[in-house]
């Protein structure tokens, strides 16, 4: 049974906009790379452009929603949420720097790579305190915690591009190197966990379907990155000839099945705009007729006791399940003991 209000209700929004963005980012430069386009690198960066503007707008409409409304002050919860709000911001800006750099220099060749960096070094020495500060008020802080492990895999970068150091790609990524078989040895463990579920028949099948879908998830995106990563350090090594889009494409399924896990995934800070409720909530509330779409269930399969080999696909809309008309249903009235009259 699959129910399109459960689905638009688990979508985040936040995540959807960031991975979106960060695909087609990632195919421009590929293409830029490989010269299939010759666009100025300022028009490359207009994904990544969006999705700042997306955000500092999102602040200011909450700053604003937040100050016309005191009352919020006194409600712990949507103060965090409005703090937490204003941090992201505080990221958002730094990253807005370094994107801005680093289109600059790409463009022009004016500055050096370890000064283009150092928004981004900045941001991850500040995305520890953050991911410590998320962990104490239960908040998401993916962005943060992949910016604080990879501190010193930027410095290497930046000190890679200025020639200062002479190591090859594949020693430079190391620290991502780390990391990666750390995730997966963490997939190894979910896989594992999962096939141990699966032989036990005394667990519950929804149980059974939560940790195979989060073995399958974390395959999905951590095997296509360690492809990547091998294929653009043989690239870059100048050990194989595949062009950039190749090397890169394990990236795209990547950030694809992210963006189709975001309308899973529930969460996010709904302080955004000003909405302080789920965007699909506010979305349906302000059209009222969009209601009828999130109300509509869908069964793949109707079983049939008498005749189970007749399976079909029924969709079942329910549109307006409170005013639900009771059926009558017949009832047969019988003796319970039966008397025997005399002739």
């Amino acid at each position: 049974m699959a129910n399109l209000q459960g689905f638009f209700q688990e979508f985040n929004a936040s995540k959807f906009v960031l991975f979106t963005s960060l695909l087609l980012f990632s195919i421009l430069f590929t293409l830029q790379l490989d010269q299939v386009i010759h666009w100025s690198w300022w028009s490359i960066f207009a994904p990544l452009w969006i999705w700042k503007g997306i955000a500092i707008t999102g602040a200011a409409v909450g700053s604003y929603v937040w100050w016309r409304r005191p009352q919020s002050r006194l409600n712990t919860e949507e103060y965090i949420q409005y703090k937490a709000m204003l941090i992201s911001l505080a990221v958002h800006l730094l990253l807005l720097m370094f994107e801005l750099l680093t289109a600059d220099n790409l463009d022009a060749r004016r500055h050096m790579w370890i000064l283009v960096f150092i928004p981004l070094v900045f941001v991850s020495i500040i995305s520890i305190a953050i991911c410590v500060w998320s962990v104490r008020h239960d908040r998401s802080f993916e962005l943060e915690l992949f910016c604080a492990v990879n501190i010193l895999q930027f410095v290497f970068l930046a000190l890679k591009l200025d020639g200062i150091i002479f190591w090859s790609w594949e020693i430079t990524f190391i620290p991502l190197w780390i990391v990666l078989c750390i995730s997966l040895v963490g997939v190894l463990y979910t896989i594992i966990f999962a096939g141990i579920l699966l032989r036990m028949p005394d667990v519950n099948a929804d149980q059974r379907r939560s940790s195979t879908n989060s073995a399958l998830g974390y395959s999905f995106l951590v095997v296509p990155l360690l492809v990547f990563l091998v294929l653009l350090t043989n690239k870059l090594d100048k050990t194989v000839k595949i062009s950039y889009f190749a090397a890169t494409s394990p990236l795209f399924l990547t950030f694809f099945t992210l963006i189709i896990t975001s309308f899973g995934t529930r969460g996010g800070n709904q302080y955004w705009f000003g909405l302080r409720k789920p965007p699909c909530q506010f979305l349906f509330g302000v059209c009222p007729c969009l209601q009828l779409f999130g109300n509509v269930s869908y069964s793949l399969y109707t079983t049939n006791n008498n005749n189970r080999d007749t399976n079909r696909m029924e969709p079942e809309v329910d549109i307006f399940p409170g005013k639900k008309k009771n059926k009558k249903v017949e009832k047969t009235v019988a003796p319970v003991i039966t008397l025997e009259m005399p002739d």
